[in-house]
């Protein structure tokens, strides 16, 4: 029955012809063991490991604050790479590990899905054209799409968007950390930001966090508090409902002092720095709900948009909200369906955008 299933592998491919030879060798006239084979397995493992170990050593020199976790990643990421191996006409001998390749057939796959690209599988034409630098130039000269550019900008946005996820679930992480991960990344208060003023004090005594220019050239104020590492609650109970508690309203406070002063200088700030301050907007970024796990996240960001309902020039968003948003334009629907507490009690953290879609194109086109 053994000899029975093991043919079934090895035709199907589960198992490979030395192995089925090598376990099997009596019923072929007496052979021995091949010695030849045996020594080209070990200098496989042994090829493997140098390898690996390598690569392991070159991250831990590049990177030496991190984390075996950080590690793990990296090498996974070079597994998904390594099924991209080049063998060059021109290096005879000589293989190639392409780097990022897998993470731009993930990319390449996301941009089809979401331009609904008529294929039959989405995955294994992302793999094929990855694959091919020919298909790489073709796809670049394309008029219509430019798929790979809009892919690459994609790319870009999750990395960041990662990077801000980590630091906003990290508990010592400060309102400098926050900014620095925000800087650059206007594309994640939504489309109607073109960029960021490099001037930040337009008025004296005021320096604003992020001043955000909309596509008109009118300002919008993103005044930033702690995530994770906030001190107070975000929402207290009163009288039977949830409502902004003090570290708010305070946030609040201090971010329609900036409009006023923006409004008192408008002419100022107009004719010295060109910006339109007539009106300007501002959100508040302030917490987390996993500040406060005794309240169900549903419940905190509800009773921020009823508080938001009633103001007309300020906004207040926890980070997570932002971010959450941020994802599904990215086009993730599993954003903000992860356990809270996981990821800000400094448990198994999810994998980032790029590595969980990447894996599950991957299973497809293995399947």
């Amino acid at each position: 029955m053994r000899l029975l299933q093991d043919s079934l592998d090895y035709v199907e491919g589960r198992i490979l012809k030395p192995e089925f030879e090598e376990r099997y060798r009596l019923f072929q006239d007496g052979q021995q063991r091949d010695d030849v084979l045996r020594d080209y397995m070990s200098m496989i493992l042994w090829a493997g490991s140098r390898f690996v170990t390598g690569k392991a050593k070159e991250f831990l020199e590049d990177h030496p604050g991190s984390s075996a976790g950080d590690l793990l990643d990296h090498m996974s990421s070079l597994g998904q790479d390594a099924l991209f191996l080049e063998a060059l006409a021109d290096r005879p001998g000589r293989y190639t590990i392409p780097r990022g390749r897998a993470e731009t057939a993930l990319w390449i796959e996301r941009v089809i899905r979401r331009e609904r690209v008529d294929v039959d599988d989405a995955a294994v034409e992302a793999h094929r054209i990855a694959a091919s630098p020919e298909a790489l130039a073709l796809l670049a000269a394309d008029s219509d799409g430019q798929m790979v550019f809009r892919a690459a900008e994609l790319q870009r946005r999750a990395a960041g968007l990662d990077r801000l996820r980590a630091v906003a679930e990290d508990r010592t992480a400060t309102e400098h950390d926050l900014q620095a991960a925000l800087e650059g990344q206007h594309w994640i208060f939504g489309g109607r930001f073109v960029g960021e003023s490099a001037q930040r004090r337009l008025v004296p005594g005021d320096e604003i966090d992020i001043p955000l220019i909309r596509g008109d050239g009118s300002l919008h104020v993103v005044e930033l508090k702690r995530a994770m590492s906030l001190r107070n609650p975000l929402v207290k109970r009163h009288r039977g409902a949830w409502v902004p508690a003090a570290d708010v309203h305070d946030a609040v406070g201090q971010a329609i002092n900036y409009l006023v002063g923006l409004d008192e200088n408008r002419q100022k700030i107009q004719r010295e720095l060109g910006i339109e301050t007539r009106r300007a907007s501002a959100v508040v970024l302030i917490g987390h709900p996993a500040v406060q796990p005794d309240v169900p996240e549903q419940d905190i960001n509800e009773a921020l948009r009823t508080f938001n309902s009633h103001m007309s020039r300020v906004e207040v968003l926890t980070y997570k909200e932002l971010i959450d948003n941020a994802e599904r334009s990215l086009g993730s629907p599993e954003a903000g369906s992860s356990d809270i507490s996981s990821h800000a009690g400094g448990g198994d953290r999810r994998p980032s955008t790029d590595r969980r879609v990447l894996l599950m194109g991957l299973d497809r086109r293995e399947t």
